[in-house]
């Protein structure tokens, strides 16, 4: 189970990577007027960011899931908390892909300062889930 929990942490590393990264992306993209290759440009890197985070997401719920039907289940209080914020950070990544597609069509409608607040969503769900999975209150 070692080596499962070793993988779930490196994607969950991975998936983090990515979610920090693309709205940093979506800053510099809405910052101003760019010409059509630099549009292109932008629109090729926040694609192929999306999808290496995507893999990494995905990876690291896998693994997850198997660590807990293998190890913590019945999930005790702590892990359900976690659950509900891991399933925030999804709904965090796909609303990321929502935007990324605007931003390819060219349908844009926010700021860079909308962007900027955007970006700091997944710095507090990681600091909530790490301290979940580390203090574990409400018991073991």
């Amino acid at each position: 189970m070692l080596w499962v929990k070793a993988f779930h942490i490196i994607f969950v590393v991975t998936w983090f990577a990515g979610l920090f990264y693309l709205p940093r992306l979506f800053v510099y993209h809405s910052a101003g007027d760019l010409g059509p290759r630099e549009e292109e440009r932008f629109r090729t890197m926040e694609r192929r960011l999306y999808a290496l985070t995507t893999l990494g997401g995905a990876l690291a719920v896998t693994f997850g899931l198997w660590l807990l039907f293998g190890w913590f289940w019945p999930p005790p209080f702590w892990l359900r908390l976690k659950l509900v914020l891991v399933a925030l950070l999804v709904l965090y990544h796909l609303s990321c892909g929502w935007l990324l597609r605007r931003f390819a069509r060219g349908e844009n409608r926010f700021s860079p300062r909308f962007y900027r607040w955007w970006n700091e969503i997944p710095s507090l769900l990681l600091v909530a889930i790490v301290l979940l999975a580390v203090i574990r209150p409400y018991g073991v």
